[in-house]
């Protein structure tokens, strides 16, 4: 009743808003609760990587693709024959590796995250329409489901790629193609134990339409496991982009990405290691981050443990 009184004498709040602001309350609290010393460390280093990659580019004094044949195969700072301009060496052409690791860096996640967002846009629809709806629509769905999953996506990224042709956009496109039916099969999952829950059933009887039901009962109770789902493949997605840059079909030379940096430098790893090394490293820490960064957010926004 106190909070009920606090709200209705807070000036400019009407009796409809009090619900909502609790409701946001709720929330930030459950956030700020979950955030321990350690979930603060990872925002900050996620954070320092979303800036390097947006604003590192335009920062380095070098072109990530100018030549520089008298300095190539240089090591990182604190080696023999290191040079203070290089920090992190360069590579076989004279490269910098900082340059085209930032660079690489910005391409690499913007390719991953339109590929992740089409993926949980196509999965998540295709799943809520499989869970609810009754029919031959969710066989199919579900068939398109186990196709997806028996053939292996590397040839069907070869496929497409060799029609198409190798170009960012069909790169993105192709990337977005992997992992919808992951999210299909939980989302579905969770629908259908959802959807025959006693408050679903009390909204369907009071008349409520299916856009209300699924939108306002079914969907925040699915969130956390779409949120898991989503830092789990965004980061199989830019070992995605890397495998198919590793292999020749992903973003062309001379534009670096983290996986095609990798797969210039792997004839030189017996001697020059640094070439593969640096970027293979920028990727296992931005797919940690991630990983990391969805657990906490997991814990933090799942309605069922309020």
């Amino acid at each position: 009743m106190s909070d009920m009184a606090a709200s209705m004498n807070t000036p400019g709040l009407t009796a409809s808003q009090a619900p909502r602001r609790r409701k946001r309350q709720g929330g930030l609290a459950r956030l700020a609760a979950k955030t321990t010393p350690i979930t603060w460390v990872i925002l900050a280093a996620t954070i320092l990587t979303l800036l390097a990659a947006a604003v590192g580019p335009a920062l380095v004094p070098f072109d990530p693709d100018a030549q520089t044949l008298l300095a190539r195969l240089r090591p990182p700072l604190g080696f023999d024959r290191a040079i203070a301009s290089h920090p992190l060496g360069t590579d076989e052409l004279g490269r910098d590796m900082l340059s085209r690791t930032l660079h690489g860096l910005r391409l690499t996640l913007l390719i991953a995250l339109v590929g992740s967002v089409i993926s949980l846009v196509v999965g998540v629809l295709t799943g809520i329409l499989a869970g609810y709806l009754r029919g031959p629509l969710p066989a199919f769905i579900m068939a398109l489901v186990d196709i997806q999953l028996a053939v292996p996506f590397t040839l069907i990224a070869l496929l497409v790629v060799a029609i198409f042709g190798n170009t960012l956009p069909v790169l993105i496109a192709v990337i977005g193609m992997s992992g919808w039916e992951i999210y299909a099969r939980v989302v579905r999952a969770q629908v259908l134990t959802v959807s025959r829950q006693p408050f679903v059933e009390a909204a369907r009887a009071a008349g409520a339409s299916h856009m209300r039901i699924l939108f306002k009962h079914v969907l925040p109770n699915v969130v956390s496991p779409i949120i898991v789902v989503w830092t789990m493949t965004f980061s199989a997605l830019i070992l995605l982009e890397s495998s198919l840059s590793f292999l020749g079909l992903g973003v062309q030379p001379p534009t670096a990405t983290l996986g095609s940096m990798v797969g210039s430098g792997r004839d030189y790893l017996a001697t020059n290691p640094w070439i593969a090394v640096v970027p293979s490293i920028a990727i296992m820490f931005v797919s940690l981050l991630v990983l990391l960064i969805g657990d906490w957010l997991r814990d933090a926004l799942d309605v069922k443990l309020k």
